[in-house]
């Protein structure tokens, strides 16, 4: 360990989170090593400070614990079982994605049986909440291995709370991403009905958000939806819509009913179709104009 160091870990998937998770974890005093499958992300990773790995193999070599943010369950699958064939002592592995259930309790199987501890430790928050440390960790597993990872968890997150035995942090991040789902559509659908009403967009922001029915969303995606501008995305629409289908599944096998999240399925399913899959989710705002007829001003007053 470099002196004044607090430790080393690692990152496997450099994407929106967990390329933030790097950041903020340097920024906090950590040696942090990574992986990841897309040349950009490993260039911009190394000018950021991480020391990038050719693979999880070699990573895992390195660090002690492993942060694993990825884009699938089958990634998730693939990176348990590259673990395993590593031959490594016991590493604690905290899972950061949000995935089915029964895909985290598969690769924890795994894990185990191979001597690992996994955590699942899903996080609530946007890609523009992560880079800042605005995140919540639901973190659930072995509880004496959450007590010794929440230095680690206080270097990318503003709070961590311990859900309890595995899964149960998972189960927390679908409740959570349900609100999401419900809350976003319903910023876009408050500003363009105030815009339909020839309020200014910032206008709306600026006194809803500080009204009674002020929501993290509006706070969030509501500047997003005041510019028009969905290309910085915190969380794409088409990434977005694995995290549906499992809030959806996961609720139906419950046999609970979701009248206003499945309200919002067909207006997330527009935005995939007209053109805003690989931009942010605050582009819902943009389906409900087109719907609504909506034709904003541009700046100095004349219409687009």
């Amino acid at each position: 360990m470099a002196a004044g160091s607090k430790g080393r870990v690692g990152i496997i998937g450099l994407g929106i989170m967990g390329g933030s998770f790097a950041r903020n974890l340097i920024a906090d005093g950590w040696i942090v090593a990574g992986v990841d499958p897309d040349p950009k992300r490993r260039k911009e990773m190394t000018k950021a400070g991480v020391a990038v790995s050719d693979s999880v193999k070699e990573l895992i070599a390195e660090v002690p614990v492993l942060i694993t943010s990825l884009p699938s369950p089958k990634a998730l699958h693939a990176v348990a079982q590259e673990i395993v064939d590593s031959k490594a002592k016991p590493r604690i592995v905290i899972e950061a994605s949000t995935f089915a259930l029964d895909d985290k309790l598969a690769a924890e199987k795994v894990l185990r049986k191979a001597g690992h501890t996994m955590l699942d430790c899903p996080v609530s928050g946007t890609g523009a909440q992560a880079a800042r440390k605005d995140l919540v960790v639901y973190a659930s597993g072995d509880a004496k291995t959450i007590a010794k990872v929440m230095p680690l968890f206080a270097g990318f997150s503003r709070k961590t709370e311990n859900l309890g035995v595995f899964g149960n942090g998972s189960k927390m991040k679908y409740v959570a991403n349900l609100l999401v789902a419900i809350h976003n559509v319903a910023a876009a659908e408050a500003m363009v009905l105030g815009m339909k009403a020839g309020l200014d967009p910032e206008q709306i922001f600026k006194f809803a958000n500080g009204g009674a029915g002020q929501s993290r969303m509006f706070e969030v995606r509501g500047p997003m939806m005041v510019e028009d501008d969905y290309t910085e995305a915190t969380m794409k629409n088409h990434v977005w819509q694995k995290d549906m289908a499992v809030i959806g599944e996961f609720a139906n096998k419950l046999g609970v009913p979701t009248p206003l999240f499945s309200a919002t399925l067909p207006i997330y399913a527009s935005a995939m179709s007209v053109g805003y899959a690989e931009q942010d989710t605050g582009a819902v705002c943009g389906v409900l104009e087109k719907m609504a007829g909506v034709k904003r001003k541009k700046k100095g007053g004349k219409k687009e």
